[in-house]
């Protein structure tokens, strides 16, 4: 859903902001996703977990904790440097690369919100 992908913060460089994934993108994402079942809410008992590809080079992550523990929700903390664009003076995770998407695992298969909500079929 590339059309949602918005600028993240005003700490990021321009040029990263452009369709870099952060905080911001996946809120709202949530709200377009709301009531189809392509938010972790709705689908967590149909088998779906959230995690993010990096279509660039084809490999999922599974949404984590910054401690590593995996997370109930999207989180930008727990994913591992080479998917990272930009940190803010802490640190943290602000933007991923643009390559990056949210999405869900289910049965070691990744599916985009919309392929989530179209199995969930609400």
């Amino acid at each position: 859903m590339n059309s949602m992908l918005v600028a993240c913060s005003s700490s990021t460089p321009p040029a990263r902001l452009e369709s870099a994934l952060c905080a911001r993108t996946l809120h709202r994402q949530n709200r377009a996703f709301r009531g189809t079942g392509g938010v972790s809410a709705e689908n967590r008992t149909q088998g779906f977990v959230p995690a993010f590809l990096d279509t660039e080079t084809g490999t999922v992550y599974r949404a984590c904790f910054a401690d590593g523990r995996p997370a109930p929700m999207h989180l930008l903390d727990g994913l591992p440097p080479a998917v990272v664009a930009a940190r803010d003076a802490t640190g943290r995770i602000t933007a991923l690369k643009p390559t990056v998407q949210a999405g869900f695992l289910r049965a070691e298969r990744f599916y985009t919100r919309a392929q989530a909500a179209a199995q969930v079929g609400h």
